[in-house]
């Protein structure tokens, strides 16, 4: 149908009030057939004319009038009527049938008029109600963006930020930058920003940055105000709007550990061999992408630590005893999977998906170190001459500008150098502490950067040389994975040796100047040099980069964001592979005139 009947059929019905049709019945029947054609239909459109009609003549005002009526007062004679008013009354009377055709004609052209009117009435009328509609729109809009800014500054309060920051310079500003970045996000969704903690800032004591310690303090500061406690790396990036979102999945009045789950494949040293029978039932977070404790968590915690203080000696893998720690051998909840915590890098395709990201697999800070700048020391003896150490010359020496193997025998075939101290089945300190003497005193290249190694460490030198870039060699650095021992009890932090320790000379100078030394040959080396520095107050500088165990020890996801520096133990691997797979400048090498590559997922 198209025309002016579908224009009519689609129209809204308009009330029958305004049907003129039925006006004309109406009017008609309302009056006494003699009125209808003749003078009482003029009054009755006088009548519908008095409001605009002048006040009567003389001044007389109406309440005048009846108070004479009342009174007895004869009424006044009316005024003459005009010739125009009386006459069409005469002629309408004197021709009744005239009157009536007139009549029905002014009914059809209104029935005729009035649609068009009406319908361009009915437009008026939606144009106005839809210009009203929009200015309500931004109205609504503004004030449900107020609302909703107003909702999430609330959340944002009641999320603590704590970003697990180190006191090196270098990682102070990265940590810096992080709490810049989080603060300018929340800037624009209310008027009080989130408190961001940094780590190194709240060391009270030398076991900050393994987090429990730290449980009594969140749970007096932040126990009841807050709702969460999102801890995360000076590399993790965070979109903190998702976060709220997400965080709001949960019932924050619960216990909650949330986090990007790992989990071992198969049993191993680090985690002292836990779940033997199947290592992947348990799960850890990835620091990394950031993970969340609930408050009714963290109380819980700090509550059973004031009871029951921490009872390990060692600090090994930090994310998977805070998590075991937290579950209590049932007691306490597991760890529960955010598909949206992510270490992916922010350029990925599932960056979208994801509430944090990862920013940094391997730091550079410029050109990297010279290779001439880094001296590379190999702890070694005897027996390990025909094994260890042409495992070194087929993959890494060949990085290394300035290195030297230290032995209890003297080997010209390799070179070695014999420091003139016995050999020890444990702990090396005797001869650590002889090869930091000879960097310092007797090496004639000054170079402003040591590396001790173990002569089952895989490391790459050109990997590390990118690292050293972002550090200072004028401070005091000691850098590797880090350790810890004794912390709930005063103790320290130290540098697995395995993994390689890395000295700049100002540090060793320091070392050197003091009297701390071996109190025993046999004494751990790198928990002895741990307990010197903390004991100088120089901080331990950590880097996940450093690994003291193999690459199938750690979870592949935990090594799918890093680039790594070091590996360590030659135990039921074949190194030269682990070397050409996770440690060459290539993944492709020349190796013994041929190319080979080799999968990660098979070692």
């Amino acid at each position: 149908m198209s025309g002016p009947a579908a224009s009519r059929q689609r129209a809204p019905r308009p009330h029958s009030a305004f049907l003129p049709s039925a006006s004309c019945r109406r009017w008609r029947s309302v009056l006494p057939a003699p009125a209808r054609e003749g003078g009482e239909e003029r009054r009755g459109e006088e009548r519908r004319e008095l409001p605009a009609a002048p006040p009567p003549a003389g001044g007389r005002s109406p309440a005048l009038l009846r108070q004479r009526r009342a009174a007895g007062a004869p009424r006044p004679a009316p005024p003459p009527p005009s010739p125009s008013s009386s006459a069409a009354p005469a002629k309408m009377s004197r021709d009744p049938g005239r009157s009536r055709w007139l009549l029905l004609a002014a009914c059809a052209l209104v029935f005729f008029l009035l649609p068009p009117l009406r319908t361009r009435a009915f437009a008026l009328n939606v144009v106005l109600e839809d210009a009203e509609d929009k200015a309500e729109v931004p109205v609504l809009q503004k004030s449900e963006k107020r609302g909703t800014v107003s909702k999430r500054s609330k959340e944002l309060k009641e999320v603590i930020f704590v970003i697990q920051s180190q006191s090196n310079s270098f990682h102070s500003k990265r940590a810096e930058d992080l709490k810049r970045d989080i603060l300018k996000q929340t800037a624009d969704l209310g008027k009080e920003l989130p408190t961001v903690l940094l780590i190194h800032q709240m060391d009270r004591h030398e076991g900050a940055w393994t987090i429990l310690p730290l449980m009594r303090d969140f749970s007096v500061a932040y126990g009841k105000n807050s709702s969460w406690i999102f801890f995360c790396e000076e590399d993790t990036r965070i979109q903190v709007v998702k976060l709220l979102e997400i965080l709001r999945r949960f019932d924050s009045s619960k216990e909650w550990f949330l986090g990007k789950a790992l989990y071992d494949e198969e049993s191993t040293i680090i985690h002292h061999y836990a779940f033997a029978e199947n290592p992947t039932v348990f799960k850890f977070p990835d620091f990394a992408a950031g993970w969340a404790l609930s408050i009714p968590l963290v109380n819980k915690l700090a509550t059973k630590l004031k009871s029951e203080p921490l009872k390990s000696d060692f600090t090994i893998d930090l994310k998977h005893e805070i998590a075991l720690y937290i579950w209590q051998k049932g007691d306490g909840p597991h760890l529960t999977p955010v598909p949206e915590f992510c270490t992916d890098d922010v350029n990925s395709d599932r960056v979208g998906q994801c509430v944090t990201t990862f920013s940094n697999f391997l730091p550079l800070c410029g050109e990297p170190v010279k290779k001439e700048d880094v001296f590379v020391a190999v702890k070694t003896c005897r027996k390990f001459h025909g094994d260890r150490i042409p495992v070194v010359k087929q993959t890494w020496e060949r990085e290394a500008a300035l290195i030297e193997y230290y032995s209890d025998y003297r080997d010209i075939s390799i070179p070695t150098i014999d420091l003139g101290i016995p050999n020890t089945e444990r702990g090396h300190c005797g001869k650590t502490f002889a090869i930091l003497e000879r960097y310092l005193n007797n090496s004639s290249a000054r170079t402003p950067w040591l590396v001790i190694v173990d002569d089952d460490t895989l490391i790459s030198i050109f990997r590390l040389r990118k690292l050293l870039s972002c550090y200072d060699p004028n401070e005091p650095v000691f850098l590797g994975e880090r350790y810890g021992y004794g912390l709930g009890t005063g103790g320290y932090s130290y540098i697995t040796g395995g993994g390689g320790m890395v000295f700049s000379r100002a540090a060793v100078q320091r070392l050197l100047a003091s009297k701390c030394r071996c109190y025993s040959m046999d004494a751990p080396d790198d928990m002895v040099l741990g307990m010197c520095f903390s004991g100088l107050g120089i901080p331990i500088t950590h880097s996940p980069l450093f690994h003291q165990a193999r690459p199938m020890d750690y979870p592949k996801d935990y090594l799918s964001h890093q680039i790594p520096v070091s590996f360590h133990k030659h135990w039921n691997i074949d190194p030269v592979k682990v070397y050409f797979t996770w440690l060459a400048p290539n993944t492709e090498e020349a190796l013994n005139g041929k190319k080979v590559e080799f999968n990660r997922e098979d070692l």
